[in-house]
């Protein structure tokens, strides 16, 4: 059962982002600069409006930027700036946020 429904997010992940290279978490860091502004220096948001970038799933975020450079998503500051952003960009910033280990502390 789990193997069954595992394999349509693996598909989904395939036919969503086309690498024909691999993403580079050391190139995403020295590609921040701007996020950093809203997201923060860690990719933990001191902003309210901003979410958390930092251990984010590598997926959601490439789904997300591709999302705002393309227009299907809506957000007047991401749309611009994902805009600028090529494919290995966007791939490499994703890798770096989603390499960010987060420990989380219940209450």
């Amino acid at each position: 059962m789990i193997r069954a429904l595992a394999l349509p997010g693996i598909f989904l992940s395939v036919v969503l982002v086309d690498h024909s290279y691999a993403a580079d978490a050391r190139a995403g860091r020295q590609k921040i600069t701007t996020c950093q502004a809203c997201h923060g220096l860690d990719g933990l948001s001191k902003n309210p409006e901003a979410p958390n970038l930092a251990g984010q799933i590598e997926p959601y975020l490439v789904k997300s930027l591709t999302e705002y450079r393309s227009g299907d998503r809506k957000h007047e500051t991401m749309n611009i700036v994902a805009k600028e952003l090529s494919d290995e960009d966007i791939a490499d910033v994703a890798a770096y946020y989603a390499s960010i280990q987060v420990d989380v502390l219940p209450p």
